[in-house]
């Protein structure tokens, strides 16, 4: 199994939209695939069940992030096995839940005691890993996609680790490029520090390899006009290239960028008029219907929607190495 989480700390780009869809198409091309809600606002799990269902996952199912982890983080065990819920065919997901925020600083103090070679804390640290790795077990997954929230914190550290692949989404315009700054050396110095964190090590359990490799990124609410980009964004859309270049991928500033940008794996447009629409029917926009309100130009915008992230899923899945 594969894991891919999709990460940038600037928010509201678009972010669990985009995983919401990808799990979806992903599963629809025969891929099996796991989404896991990490996000301690847990808009991914929302946009899966209604709110019927997640009081029943929340309060009798025990089917949550939280379930999983409740005695490790409650200093009564290790972790539980996790209850992946089916939502369709070959498509699994672990909700999440707004507890889990509670727990930032206790994986905080377990990162700097896993210098120390210290079993609890690395079992903290690792507890993602373990949840996801046994939850990909259940499934047969072929790939898992980790949804987290928009920071820099110890719950995003230990997701972030947990994870072979890191997908970037991103908005056309100055916030997101500051957010590839920030995140670019955050995710080397995690790597490097998680590095010596292994070689430390001796536990009788596995630990992440802490990989991370950028398969790319994604740029989401993108503005055209006679398929070219309008000129508020197409500013921004020049400078993304050499910035993740330099900051995510660490290469030199001074390395010519290829036009256009084999890293940028879709530019996908702003779908605002099949949002609510796709709300209402709790379906992905490429599945709207004329039932659901998607007549005359809608029905066109749900079949480009279906073409781009069919496209986008293929490259995600090929950059993963899932077959």
């Amino acid at each position: 199994m594969k894991t891919l989480v999709l990460f940038n700390n600037k928010g509201g780009v678009g972010k669990t939209t985009l995983v919401y869809h990808l799990a979806h198409m992903l599963a629809r091309l025969g891929h099996r695939t796991l989404a896991v809600d990490l996000d301690p606002q847990a808009n991914l799990t929302s946009a899966f069940f209604d709110d019927e269902r997640l009081e029943k996952i929340w309060t009798k199912e025990s089917a949550s992030v939280l379930g999983s982890l409740q005695p490790l983080f409650g200093g009564t065990g290790d972790i539980a096995s996790p209850k992946p819920i089916e939502v369709a065919e070959r498509l699994f997901v672990i909700a999440g839940e707004l507890g889990l925020g509670r727990y930032e600083d206790k994986l905080s103090l377990s990162w700097s005691a896993s210098f120390q070679n210290d079993e609890r804390a690395l079992r903290d640290t690792s507890a993602f890993y373990r949840m996801i790795a046994r939850a990909g077990q259940t499934t047969r997954a072929d790939l898992t996609l980790i949804d987290v929230g928009p920071n820099l914190g110890a719950i995003n550290r230990a997701a972030l680790l947990s994870a072979d692949n890191l997908l970037v989404p991103l908005a056309a315009d100055l916030y997101s490029l500051q957010g590839l700054r920030n995140l670019g050396p955050t995710v080397r110095k995690w790597r490097q520090e998680w590095r010596t964190v292994k070689e430390r090590a001796e536990v009788p359990f596995e630990l992440p390899t802490g990989k991370l490799s950028p398969i790319g990124y994604v740029i989401l609410q993108h503005a055209e006009r006679l398929d070219r980009p309008v000129k508020q964004f197409a500013k921004w859309v020049e400078r993304i290239p050499s910035v993740y270049h330099s900051e995510v991928l660490h290469e030199p500033e001074s390395r010519k960028v290829p036009s256009p940008d084999p890293d940028c794996l879709a530019r996908l447009r702003n779908y605002r008029s099949l949002m609510p629409m796709a709300q209402d029917a709790r379906k992905p926009m490429f599945d709207l219907k004329p039932a659901d309100g998607a007549i005359g130009s809608h029905a066109a915008l749900v079949q480009r929607c279906f073409d781009d992230f069919e496209k986008l899923a293929g490259l995600v899945a090929e950059r993963c190495g899932v077959a």
